[in-house]
């Protein structure tokens, strides 16, 4: 059970509930904190104005509205404009869960009850239809609008829930939320953190075919390089890879031997957008902000450039350290680094082997550096100009889902040629590194050439598992061939 509590949920978290291994539950603190926010957004309503529960919204701010059950229908209705695909299940439960955490976290003003009408969704599966486009980094109007339509029964949802009334006071802080951006922020951290990890065993299992030069990974080196990411690699593939072999080369390419520099970048920057979504996710930064102990804030809170910002520059780190797996790949064709056929060949003269892997992988890396172009420097100016800045976050986090596949893809090849290269040269793996072994068992027994896709499918769907092997215990195991 993962508990809302406004307070706690994490990237991790939500990845967990997004593919149902998990249940979340409402705490008494969170739902405290909704119904006082509830209440003091009532109070302060009748004493003075709040935008969005007696006024229209963006440049329609200043308009008074007489009808507030009626205008606030209406804005519902017109909110929930949008097109292109439909978004996963998986993608469409995590911003469930988010939304409702940030009800908990307290100071949308919005009635408890809409925790429940989400968790109800959330337990059921029972998703709206939220489909892709709308939002440019400040605010997922038209998925949350959308949401709202179902939870009021207007769109019909399978299996069906219970609808409920939507008061006015509900309907624009069940909108002004960053939770389908989030959702998908949280979702790509989490799977760029466990490939972040499996490419290390990757790296590790690479460094032993080739018999590298472990002085790249020296405690010197932690020294010189002063950073967490980067000191974690030295260690983590020191204890993967001791006892090593005797040095092949003075030096290694920099696909090796500026592993702990480049990766290491990549996982503190994976840790510091972690950390930005895991704040944003329990922060009521809707507008306006409702606290009975600090009062009403018309502000800007909802402008997510902390997030697209922090996206960015992961993701940039990780086309970085993803060019640095396509020049392992690369290592593996030439036989000065192997000491077997070009391209891993059978050794029929002409033999392709995995010549084409290396193809493959160079085209996931185009789409990673694609998806890397930095989007937080785009803006945008609307609603009649009143609104003249966006942080495109929803793009940010797109893009970041979408680099997963490749990047996974890109590793599995890396994966696919160090195994075939191990197996041709019946090498012994280091005790922990052995440990992954039974895993491995399918990959590369074959030499002569064929159709390698489903060994890259197998290889990449063994990554999950690849990323726990360094904290293994010790074991032994000889790699050969048979």
């Amino acid at each position: 059970m993962i508990p809302l509590d406004g307070r706690t949920l994490t990237p991790e978290g939500i990845a967990l509930l997004a593919v149902g291994r998990e249940r979340a539950e409402v705490t008494p603190e969170g739902r405290a904190r909704a119904a006082a926010s509830a209440v003091f957004a009532d109070d302060a309503s009748n004493r003075r104005i709040v935008y969005g529960r007696r006024t229209g919204v963006g440049a329609n701010r200043d308009v008074v509205i007489e009808d507030p059950p009626a205008h606030a229908l209406a804005l519902l209705r017109s909110h929930a404009t949008t097109h292109g695909p439909l978004r996963s299940p998986e993608r469409v439960r995590a911003l469930l869960a988010v939304r409702a955490n940030q009800f908990a976290a307290g100071g949308s003003g919005a009635s408890p009850d809409l925790l429940d009408g989400l968790l109800e969704m959330l337990d059921r599966n029972a998703l709206p239809p939220v489909r892709e486009l709308g939002s440019i980094g400040t605010g997922d109007l038209p998925a949350l609008a959308v949401t709202g339509l179902a939870l009021i029964g207007e769109i019909t949802v399978d299996p069906p829930i219970r609808t409920m009334q939507l008061a006015p006071g509900d309907v624009l802080p069940l909108m002004s939320s960053n939770a389908a951006t989030l959702a998908d922020s949280a979702l790509a951290v989490t799977e760029w953190r466990t490939l972040a990890r499996a490419a290390m065993t990757v790296a590790a299992l690479t460094f032993t075919a080739v018999t590298g030069n472990l002085e790249a990974f020296a405690p010197a080196v932690e020294e010189v390089t002063p950073f967490e990411g980067s000191r974690q690699v030295c260690r983590t593939i020191r204890a993967l890879v001791e006892p090593a072999a005797p040095l092949a080369r003075l030096q290694d390419p920099f696909g090796l031997r500026a592993f702990p520099q480049v990766h290491g970048a990549a996982l503190d920057r994976i840790d510091s957008a972690d950390a930005v979504v895991a704040a944003m996710v329990n922060a009521p930064s809707e507008n306006p902000v409702l606290l009975p102990d600090l009062g009403v804030a018309h502000h800007g809170g909802f402008h997510a450039a902390y997030l697209s910002q922090a996206l960015d520059a992961a993701a940039v780190a990780l086309a970085q350290t993803a060019a640095l797996s396509l020049a392992r790949v690369t290592m593996f064709n030439e036989p000065a680094f192997t000491g077997v056929a070009p391209f891993l060949g059978d050794g029929t003269p002409g033999a392709s082997g995995v010549m084409v892997v290396e193809y493959v992988a160079a085209s996931a890396l185009a789409v990673l550096r694609e998806s890397a172009a930095p989007v937080s420097v785009q803006t945008v100016t609307l609603s009649r100009g009143v609104e003249e800045h966006a942080s495109f976050a929803s793009l940010a986090a797109a893009n970041a889902l979408r680099s997963v596949t490749h990047y996974r893809t890109l590793l599995a090849c890396e994966l696919l040629a160090a195994v075939r290269c191990l197996r041709m040269r019946a090498l012994e793996l280091p005790p922990r590194l052995a440990a992954s072994a039974p895993l491995l068992a399918s990959l590369g027994r074959e030499l002569a050439d064929r159709d390698l896709t489903g060994e890259l499918d197998i290889a990449a769907a063994t990554l999950n598992d690849l990323a726990s092997f360094a904290q293994l215990p010790p074991t032994g195991r000889r790699f050969g061939v048979s």
